[in-house]
């Protein structure tokens, strides 16, 4: 969906950086070497997304690091639009339809740190959570966004100190709001 919105490839994968996880930053060099892109074509879409406000950019002596602008008018509907870009509206809404008590529904891996890398890591917590469903939801997941679905499943509240960088997506105890932030 994003793809035929917005067509430099380039902007789609700063944006997923960005937005799916707001805590998520980066540096020239740095997103240049992750996407493996040139340093001038990442330059050109940071000072563009800096320009209209999308991104907040911070000097460091030699280095200048982008993130997320929470301040700006658009910012949750661009992690809305990248959420569904991605395919995790999706998940939380097949997984919710049949899973069982899910307390919560948790990004590990790539995706966490906002890298498009095609594998999303999901773990979903909850007790009594139905197995033979998430055995064949990986597969349906797969033929509807177009990216491999990796599912674990644990029965224990997750905690900051399970997973150095993850993000949450989704938990039964703030009334089910998606919840975005990292951990």
């Amino acid at each position: 969906m994003l793809d035929t919105l917005i067509t430099s490839k380039t902007r789609i994968r700063i944006l997923v950086k960005f937005f799916i996880n707001a805590a998520n930053n980066g540096h020239l060099r740095g997103l240049a070497d992750e996407m493996n892109e040139s340093t001038n074509a990442i330059r050109k879409e940071l000072n563009n997304l800096s320009e209209a406000g999308y991104l907040e950019k911070k000097a460091d002596q030699n280095r200048v690091t982008y993130k997320a602008n929470k301040k700006h008018p658009f910012f949750s509907t661009l992690q809305k639009i990248v959420f569904q870009h991605i395919g995790l509206d999706a998940i939380i809404e097949m997984i919710l339809a049949r899973m069982g008590a899910v307390e919560q529904i948790v990004v590990l891996g790539d995706y966490a740190k906002g890298i498009d890398s095609g594998l999303i890591e999901v773990l979903v917590v909850g007790k009594e959570l139905n197995q033979e469903y998430i055995d064949q939801l990986a597969v349906k997941i797969e033929q509807e966004i177009s990216r491999k679905v990796q599912f674990t499943t644990q029965q224990n509240y997750f905690t900051p100190q399970d997973q150095v960088k993850s993000l949450i997506i989704y938990e039964e105890i703030q009334n089910n709001k998606i919840n975005t932030s990292v951990l």
